[in-house]
């Protein structure tokens, strides 16, 4: 059976999505990349889009593996960031540019249930920082501007643009994943600053910044770059799905639906 990897996404008003009849303005929709589905379903998965109300233990036990994906800067006040930097009187619903504590708050609860009951866990850009977030991190409210690109000035990377390369620390998942250094895209200008308890960076930039983490001792593993644009299947997708085999084929206990 394949395993079900759960995706996550963000929800916005309709009237922000351009292809929706505007009479339905008023209403909300769930929207993940389906760049990400994609390549979950090319590794050998069933990927499983998760809304906001599936962040509790019933529907975590279901699943197999977890990806958290790209998006807005996570609140500040969920890791002792700036609070001048909060925009919490703007609707993220309206505006996709500032912070939406609800999306948050529901997949900081997805990690830690997921890491709770050894699930895998893949996240990638946003999603890599709220994995250090939910395990007790911190972040960089800006990486500073240095001769690494991190955040280019047009549209995000399409598939196939490399902006910088990573190296890798031996011995680490990521290492062996994609060997000494890798050269990826790069679409953001926050970054993990303190890895939580038991995190460890294993990937970064030559200007020092975290492009890699993992959690010593489980499948968890967080990129900041957009593996889903990169041309053919980047690693760490037959990384997650296997990972997930395994913890299917381990876990007796697991209900399907």
């Amino acid at each position: 059976m394949r395993p079900l990897i759960g995706i996550t996404g963000r929800r916005l008003a309709s009237g922000n999505v351009r292809s929706f009849d505007p009479r339905f303005a008023h209403l909300h929709v769930d929207l993940v990349w389906s760049d990400n589905a994609r390549r979950i379903h090319e590794a050998g998965a069933i990927p499983v889009v998760l809304p906001f109300e599936s962040a509790d233990a019933g529907v975590v036990d279901r699943l197999d593996a977890l990806l958290v994906t790209g998006g807005q800067d996570v609140h500040p006040d969920l890791w002792g960031g700036d609070p001048e930097r909060a925009s919490d009187d703007a609707d993220p619903r309206q505006d996709a540019t500032v912070h939406d504590r609800e999306r948050d708050v529901y997949e900081i609860a997805l990690v830690r249930a997921a890491v709770s009951r050894r699930i895998p866990v893949l996240g990638i850009c946003r999603g890599n920082q709220v994995l250090n977030v939910a395990l007790g991190g911190t972040l960089v409210e800006d990486v500073p501007t240095t001769g690494v690109v991190h955040a280019a000035a047009e549209p995000p990377p399409s598939a196939g643009d490399a902006d910088h390369v990573v190296t890798f620390v031996p011995g680490s998942l990521a290492h062996q994943l994609f060997g000494d250094s890798a050269r990826t895209n790069s679409w953001h200008h926050q970054a993990v600053r303190d890895p939580g308890p038991g995190v460890t960076a294993t990937g970064h930039t030559a200007d020092g910044s975290v492009e890699a983490i993992e959690l010593a001792g489980a499948a968890v593993l967080g990129v900041q770059w957009h593996p889903e644009w990169h041309l053919g299947l980047d690693p760490v997708f037959p990384w997650l799905v296997e990972s997930a085999r395994r913890r299917h084929g381990s876990d007796a206990t697991t209900t399907r639906v």
